[in-house]
C-alpha cells in the first residue's frame, strides 16, 4: 500500500512539474506570441548601423541581428519552427507606449537601460556600450564642451543626450541654445545645413550618420564622453519567462564569439545599402561584456 501511495505521490509531482513547464512558456509575451504565431519587433528605420531600412526597405543592423537571434531563441521555446516575425517603425518618442499597449513584444535598436525606464519596461542583458559625444564639422572649432558656449547643439528630442546637455548648460552657464529633433537624420541635417554647430549623441551613432554624409571628412566625433551607456532590449515589465529567453539569447550569442563577427560585420565593413565603413574599433568595454553578459545600467 505504502510503495502505491509511493508510486502515485511521484505521478502527481510529476504532473504537476509538467503543468508548471507548460504554463511558463505560454505566460505573459510568450502567450501572445504563441496565440498569433507572430513576434512583433519594433525598428528605427534611420539609425545606422543599429536598426534601419536597406534599400529593399528591409529593416537591418547590429541590434536587428540581435532581435533575430531572440526570435529564434523563441521559436525553440515554443516549438514554433514557422513563427512569423512582423515589424513596427518606432520612434524615441513613441517606442515605451508601444511596447505597453501590445503593440510590440520586444524593441532591440538604440535604447539606452538606466533607472528612469526601468520604470516603465524591463531590459534584457547589455547588448552594447556607447559613449555619449559630440558631432561637430572640423572647421568649427568645437573641440569639446565647454566650447558649446554661446552655440547651437541639437540632439534628438527624448534621448538621454538631451537630458544631459540641459544639466551641462546650467551647471556649467554655457549659455548654449539646445535645440532637438525626431530623429538622428533630422539633427544631422540640422548640423550639416548650419542651424546647429554640433550634434550630441551615442558615439556609435554619430559615426554612422558622418559615413552616410557624402563628405565624411568634413566631420568629427569630439570631446570627453559625458556618460557611458548600456544599450538593451526592452520588452513588458514583470515577464521572468520572456526574459529568460531574451537573455539566454543574448548570452549564447555574446559567449559563442558570434557578437564580436556582428560587430566586425557593421561597424568595421562596408554595410548597405552604399558600402559604408564606420572604422569603429571594438572597444575594451564591448569586449569585457562580450565575455561576461551583465544587463546593469550605466547611466
Amino acid at each position: 500500500m505504502k510503495i502505491r501511495q509511493h508510486v502515485l505521490q511521484l505521478a502527481l509531482a510529476t504532473l504537476l512539474i509538467a503543468a508548471h513547464a507548460a504554463h511558463a512558456q505560454t505566460t505573459g509575451t510568450l502567450q501572445k506570441i504563441k496565440a498569433s504565431g507572430t513576434v512583433v519587433l519594433g525598428v528605427r528605420p534611420a539609425v545606422v548601423p543599429f536598426s534601419y531600412y536597406d534599400a529593399q526597405q528591409k529593416p537591418v543592423g547590429y541590434s536587428q541581428d540581435v532581435a533575430l537571434a531572440i526570435v529564434e531563441g523563441i521559436r525553440k521555446k515554443l516549438n514554433l519552427p514557422n513563427l512569423a516575425v512582423r515589424t513596427v517603425a518606432i520612434t524615441p518618442q513613441n517606442r515605451i507606449p508601444l511596447l505597453q499597449n501590445g503593440t510590440i513584444d520586444i524593441e532591440c535598436t538604440t535604447t539606452t537601460n538606466n533607472a528612469e525606464r526601468q520604470k516603465q519596461a524591463a531590459f534584457s542583458s547589455t547588448i552594447f556600450v556607447i559613449g555619449t559625444r559630440l558631432l561637430t564639422k572640423k572647421d568649427s572649432g568645437i573641440k569639446d564642451f565647454a566650447d558649446l558656449k554661446g552655440r547651437t547643439v541639437v540632439t534628438n528630442a527624448g534621448s538621454t543626450s538631451e537630458q544631459i546637455l540641459q544639466r551641462l548648460n546650467n551647471e556649467q552657464h554655457l549659455g548654449a541654445t539646445i535645440t532637438t529633433q525626431k530623429d538622428v537624420a533630422e539633427s544631422f541635417l540640422a548640423l550639416s545645413t548650419g542651424r546647429a554647430d554640433a550634434f550630441m549623441l551615442d558615439d556609435a551613432m554619430l559615426a554612422g550618420e558622418r559615413a552616410k554624409s557624402p563628405d565624411p571628412d568634413d566631420y568629427a566625433i569630439v570631446g570627453k564622453p559625458q556618460s557611458k551607456e548600456a544599450y538593451g532590449c526592452m520588452f513588458r515589465k514583470d515577464d521572468p519567462d520572456f526574459r529568460q529567453v531574451v537573455d539566454d539569447a543574448v548570452a549564447r550569442l555574446q559567449t559563442s564569439g558570434q557578437a564580436d563577427v556582428l560587430y566586425r560585420k557593421w561597424f568595421d565593413s562596408a554595410i548597405p545599402p552604399n558600402g559604408l565603413n564606420l572604422h569603429l574599433p571594438e572597444s575594451d568595454d564591448l569586449k569585457a561584456l562580450f565575455k561576461s553578459p551583465d544587463d546593469k545600467p550605466l547611466s
